[in-house]
């Protein structure tokens, strides 16, 4: 009698209810192929997927299957399973060679993650020698397929140790979606229906198109609409052009969100595009773009992923729950796009194979990390030349990323969408800037009284929390924090927006993220000193309409705390140096010189960490240091926890559906809305305080609601919020 073999049991089933393994391995393997052949390398996904699980051909897996029935007997990542991924990575390598270990790492790491090509001790080369339980009883007609095409791309001599190591990421991500997506299939059909029934881009292109019809006809006769409809129409017209890297400059009010959407929806449907990714520089606007596409589109229509789950040890809950990128929309921050393009781990990877054939909008893209801005610039590059994918970088002030003759590290061939970017600049100026000496926070509140209608947006969520604690008693008074859920914020925005429709007293005290995507209008805007792109947004949220025939007034001030160190101090001081020189420090002279000294002066800075010179140095022998680099690129060094809000009653409900469900990943997706995020030792102190309740080790729910404010997210009155408060600084 013939063994049968099995690549998953459901517990308390007959084996006739369990999943053949060769049936999951064809299964997979057509997947894979499926989504490797967006960019040209079927085969490539074919075989990584067909070999993945052959160790489960051991007889010593299928006994502890059989042990051990129910849906986390096949993670290998958890004490005393049985090692089922290092047979195919062995195969492949001894079968195909040099091919076969560009495959390797694939299989190798489908649960554990990507491993280095050397140097540790569970790096790819120990991998391939180790010894592991007999396989051959896999039948022959899977082990010996023949031919494999060559890469889908050519060799540049100068970067292809990059160029391999990506592709090897890309099948990694088809293989890991592919294999999760059949095993949910199996585990629970119908519930893996719900990724399933998006509207395509050609249906919600009918819903743009009819919407933007309707605001060209009703938005008021003002001459700065007529300038945003000429921005549409040079953006519907460049869509027409091929394939590659694009940049729409236009002043902060010009409508880029829309603009830059309508380029990205023509261009896909002409180039039959799977999907368009908007990605934008801070969590804490992401949901206004997110609110403006689905009250236009619908709201099924929009993937808004911006929070990490991120458990601490697999299972099978958490590979379901991982995120895909399977939807038309996609709406995320800088951080979930970049840092998953260079993670090792399979949860983090299996979305990105899926940025292929794709439109891809990056707002705001002179908001990059500078000590990662060569490895961000290299994604791009790579996937505008072997991924078909186009990308739209967007910005208010210059585009920055851009080759020129002082900054030989950009991007090449970057086609502006606007004939005349200058000549906007003029256009849209709506405003003067004045620039104040230091203020210190008593004079700036009562400068912020006198004003019937005033945003101040400052650096630190303690200086906004200080200036707050100084107005509060003033009618009108606002506060916006990234302590608040997205819903919250929402909120607070539509209300500030109502507040200043009928003309009664606003006064909204804000870190910076109003400063992008974020559509309110201001007669007088107070900003801390930041960088001159920064001071350019701030400017973008006063005398937003024109309204204002003398100009809106935007005061730039030093705050009487100083600056914090990093990033933020390092763009201020730039700036402060270039507004010496300058009368407008918005004047495209300012500018250019500002972007100058941040950007194209800094040479080996703008790769702080190797990252692309430990890439370059495995190349000759595709040892490539998939983990050493997943530690080094962190656009925010100490990485951000989620802490979901029971805010609401819908809140309450995802809740529910985390606790009982047994595939949370559709309410995964739902929370983001009610999730805010903190540094480590923040929910350390929180756990401690017994403030947080952590839900199958992967997500954390605020159930102390007392910390949690209507105006100020968490509140002063509780007596854990001190220490709480202290932290977060």
């Amino acid at each position: 009698m013939t063994q049968e073999f099995y690549a998953h049991s459901l517990e308390g089933k007959l084996h006739s209810a369990w999943q053949p393994l060769d049936e999951h391995l064809k299964n997979v393997a057509e997947m894979a192929r499926s989504f490797a052949e967006t960019f040209g390398a079927g085969d490539w996904g074919y075989l990584a997927g067909l070999w993945h699980d052959l160790g489960k051909y051991s007889k010593e897996f299928q006994q502890r299957l059989g042990i051990e029935e129910g849906n986390d007997a096949h993670i290998e990542t958890k004490f005393g399973r049985i090692d089922h991924s290092t047979a195919g990575a062995q195969h492949a390598f001894n079968f195909l060679k040099d091919k076969g270990k560009l495959l390797a790492y694939a299989i190798a790491g489908h649960h554990a993650g990507l491993l280095d090509g050397k140097s540790n001790d569970s790096c790819l080369t120990r991998r391939l020698k180790k010894n592991i339980p007999d396989y051959s009883s896999c039948p022959d007609q899977i082990l010996n397929i023949i031919g494999l095409t060559d890469l889908p791309f050519p060799l540049d001599q100068k970067r292809f140790g990059f160029q391999l190591s990506f592709f090897v990421r890309m099948i990694f991500s088809c293989l890991v979606d592919a294999d999760f997506l059949d095993t949910e299939a199996f585990m629970d059909g119908e519930k893996s229906l719900w990724r399933k029934g998006y509207p395509t881009l050609f249906e919600l292109n009918s819903k743009l198109t009819f919407a933007l019809e309707q605001l060209t006809a009703n938005a008021p006769k003002l001459p700065i609409n007529k300038d945003r409809t000429d921005i549409l129409k040079h953006c519907l017209n460049a869509a027409e052009c091929p394939q590659g890297l694009f940049s729409l400059t236009v002043p902060t009010g010009g409508g880029k969100t829309l603009s830059s959407f309508a380029f990205a929806m023509k261009h896909a449907l002409k180039h039959n595009l799977e999907r368009i990714v908007y990605v934008i520089p801070y969590t804490s606007i992401i949901e206004q773009n997110a609110a403006v596409f689905r009250e236009i589109l619908g709201e099924d229509a929009v993937l808004e992923h911006h929070s990490n789950f991120e458990p601490k040890e697999e299972d099978h809950r958490s590979r379901l729950a991982a995120e895909n990128w399977d939807a038309p929309l996609i709406v995320t921050t800088n951080v979930q796009f970049f840092e998953s393009l260079y993670r090792c781990r399979p949860s983090k990877c299996r979305k990105i194979h899926n940025i292929a054939n794709s439109v891809i909008i990056l707002d705001e893209a002179q908001m990059l990390p500078v000590p990662l801005l060569r490895p961000c610039m290299e994604v791009l590059r790579e996937l505008s030349s072997a991924y078909r994918t186009t990308i739209v970088l967007c910005t208010a002030t210059q585009p920055a990323l851009s080759t020129r003759e002082n900054f030989k590290d950009g991007l090449d061939s970057v086609q502006e969408i606007i004939p005349n970017p200058a000549e906007l600049y003029t256009v849209f100026k709506r405003v003067h800037i004045k620039v104040l000496p230091a203020l210190p926070d008593d004079v700036l509140a009562d400068r912020l009284k006198n004003h019937n209608q005033v945003l101040c947006i400052v650096n630190t969520r303690k200086h906004a929390r200080s200036i707050f604690e100084r107005i509060r008693d003033q009618e009108g008074c606002y506060h916006l924090s990234a302590l608040m859920c997205p819903a919250h914020r929402t909120k607070k925005i539509e209300e500030i927006r109502r507040t200043l429709s009928k003309g009664m007293s606003c006064r909204v005290v804000s870190t910076q993220l109003v400063e992008a995507g974020v559509d309110i209008d201001f007669p007088v805007v107070f900003r801390s000193v930041a960088g001159i792109d920064s001071v350019a947004q701030a400017a973008g949220r006063c005398n937003r309409e024109g309204k204002l025939s003398e100009g809106g007034q935007v005061y730039v001030f030093w705050p009487e705390t100083g600056l914090p160190h990093g990033h933020l101090r390092q763009t201020a001081e730039t700036a402060e140096a270039v507004i010496r020189h300058h009368d407008d420090p918005l004047s495209l002279e300012a500018i250019e010189e500002y972007f100058q000294s941040l950007y194209w002066m800094r040479g080996e800075k703008l790769d702080e960490y190797h990252i692309l010179d430990d890439l370059d140095e495995g190349k000759r022998k595709g040892d490539f240091p998939f983990r050493e680099v997943d530690k080094k690129f962190k656009i925010i060094k100490d990485g951000m926890e989620p802490i979901i809000i029971p805010w609401n009653e819908d809140a309450e409900k995802i809740i529910r559906g985390l606790r009982y469900a047994e595939y949370p990943a559709k309410f995964a997706r739902k929370a983001q809305r009610f999730v805010v995020q903190v540094p480590p030792r923040v929910l350390s102190s929180l756990e401690h305080a017994g403030s947080v309740e952590r839900l199958h080790d992967q997500y954390c729910v605020l159930v102390n609601m007392d910390l949690y404010q209507d105006d100020l997210g968490l509140c002063p009155e509780d007596p854990t919020f001190h220490k709480v408060e202290s932290l977060i600084q």
